[in-house]
Formats: C-alpha cells, sequence, structure tokens
C-alpha cells in the first residue's frame, strides 16, 4: 500500500502544481492567450501526468502490490472528476477541441492554437513523469523502469477491430458530452467521469481506451509492435471518426460545414406576424436595449 499512497501523492501535487500554474497564467496573460494557450497545455500537462502514473498501477499493481482493478476504476473515477472540475473550461483533447470548430465554436486559428498547446502539454507531461520514475521512489517506479524501454503497442486486437473500439469510445464520450454541455458542472462532471471509467473498463482489454489522439501520441506511439501508421488509423481516425458521427446524429449536420439539417426537420411552434411586433414597438426601447446587450463570445474564439 506504501507504493499506491506515494501515487495517491503524486496526483494531488500534479493537480496542485497545474492549478498553480492556471490562476498564474490568468493573471499574467490576456484572456485569448489564457484560453488558447495556457489553460489547454495545464490541462494537458495535468491529464497525462496523471494517465501515465494510473497506467503503470494498471500494469503492475495487480501483481506487484496485490491490489484489483476495482482500486484503480475507482482512482479513475475520481481523477477524472477533479479534472473535470479543475480544466476550467480547458478540453485537453483535440477531437473535442475540432468539434467546438465544427459547431462553429472556434475560430480555425484558435483551434490550431489549442491543438499545439495540447501537444505541448502531452509532451512536457510524457518527459516529466519519466523523471519522476527515474527517481525509483517506490518498487512501482523500479520495475516501470526496468520495463519502459520495452513497452509494447497497447493494441491487444485486430487492426479494424482496433479501430472500431476506439471510434465508439469516442462515439459514445461525445455523445454524453454534447447531451450535458448546457448542464451544470454538478451534474455534467461526475456523468462525464463515470462514462470515461466505463469506456475504460469495456475497452481497456483491447486498446486502452484512450480516445483522446494527443494523450495516445505521447504514451503509446513510442511502443513497438505497431507501425505508426496503425496507431495514426486507430488512434487518430478512429476518434475523429467517433466525433463526427455523434456530432452528426446529435445535430442532425456539421455547422461548419452543412447549413441544412440533414436527419431531422425542425419545425417553429410559434409565429409572429412582423406587423404585430412593430405595433407593440414604442419609442427607442428596443434601440437602447440593444446598445445595452452584453456580448457571449469566448475568449480564443
Amino acid at each position: 500500500m506504501a507504493g499506491l499512497n506515494v501515487s495517491i501523492a503524486f496526483f494531488f501535487l500534479v493537480v496542485a502544481v497545474c492549478q498553480v500554474l492556471r490562476q498564474l497564467s490568468k493573471r499574467l496573460l490576456s484572456p485569448g492567450a489564457y484560453g488558447c494557450l495556457a489553460r489547454e497545455f495545464a490541462g494537458s500537462l495535468q491529464l497525462c501526468m496523471s494517465f501515465l502514473e494510473l497506467r503503470m498501477l494498471v500494469e503492475i499493481g495487480p501483481w506487484g502490490g496485490g491490489f484489483g482493478p476495482d482500486v484503480v476504476l475507482t482512482l479513475l473515477f475520481l481523477l477524472f472528476a477533479v479534472h473535470g472540475a479543475s480544466f476550467d473550461g480547458a478540453s485537453a483533447n483535440p477531437t473535442i477541441s475540432l468539434q467546438e470548430f465544427l459547431l462553429l465554436e472556434s475560430s480555425l486559428a484558435a483551434t490550431a492554437t489549442k491543438l499545439l498547446a495540447q501537444g505541448a502539454g502531452m509532451g512536457m507531461g510524457w518527459a516529466v513523469t519519466k523523471i519522476y520514475w527515474s527517481w525509483e521512489l517506490t518498487q512501482f517506479h523500479l520495475i516501470q523502469n526496468l520495463i519502459a524501454p520495452e513497452c509494447s503497442s497497447a493494441i491487444r486486437t485486430a487492426l479494424h477491430h482496433a479501430a472500431f473500439v476506439e471510434g465508439s469510445c469516442s462515439f459514445l464520450f461525445h455523445l454524453v458530452l454534447l447531451k450535458l454541455r448546457q448542464s451544470h458542472p454538478v451534474y455534467r462532471v461526475p456523468a462525464l467521469a463515470a462514462t470515461v471509467t466505463f469506456l475504460s473498463y469495456t475497452a481497456g482489454p483491447y486498446t486502452g481506451a484512450f480516445f483522446n489522439p494527443a494523450l495516445a501520441t505521447a504514451t503509446t506511439f513510442h511502443c513497438s509492435g505497431s507501425s505508426f501508421w496503425d496507431y495514426i488509423r486507430v488512434y487518430w481516425l478512429g476518434p475523429l471518426t467517433g466525433m463526427l458521427t455523434a456530432l452528426l446524429l446529435f445535430q442532425g449536420n456539421i455547422p461548419r460545414l452543412f447549413q441544412k439539417n440533414l436527419l431531422y426537420r425542425q419545425k417553429s411552434k410559434y409565429k409572429v406576424p412582423k406587423a404585430k411586433v412593430v405595433a407593440h414597438v414604442e419609442g427607442d426601447e428596443p434601440q437602447r436595449k440593444g446598445k445595452g446587450e452584453k456580448s457571449n463570445s469566448k475568449p480564443c474564439a
């Protein structure tokens, strides 16, 4: 249990450091730079370091520490609940950033900047975690250092099946995300954490259940057993296809590409004649109201 306690302390430390980084960046940077760069970098750094340590516990914990999958799944749920509460709106996931772009919620330049920040955060997280493991604070880390150079591919099934699994995970995750995106965080955060936990439990034995291209690139692309293009097909094309399918099914169209709803007919319930609208306007009150309206545009949009 001593090794598990060290890992839990590591999780707390990572979240605390990234939270300090977010607060400092919010004070020092403009809202646009914070939203596009610092927030995504900190979220990706936090996600990558936590995931790598948790994955180490998944692989070594059952026989090195004697604890079962229930401990790891509980940690996974709690970690993603903490991530959802502390990310401050960051996605740390390229498919989510691309979804926002397709929903006309983010510009091309902002989306590209977010993707670069996510890649930098994931790469930094992988490098820092490797240094942390090299200190060999626990027996888990000692074993991890011994097996790290011989890491094997997380794809443990046929290539087409692996791509289908990652695509299906992304599809279900994005459906839940789209359904809950306007919900209060009190409901949204645990629901998404439960979804990630369920998908990781069911799909983990086949592909590792990443459904996050940046996270997969940083943590498994360097392992032997699969080619670079195999990884691209499974961990990039699979999740992107799943996201597009979920968006099309939920919206009926992809706003960035199609203005017309391709799947559903939307009929207006209320039809107000223009003459009646004009008849009820008195003085210049609508003009004053228009000037007083506040913009809901987000930084980075």
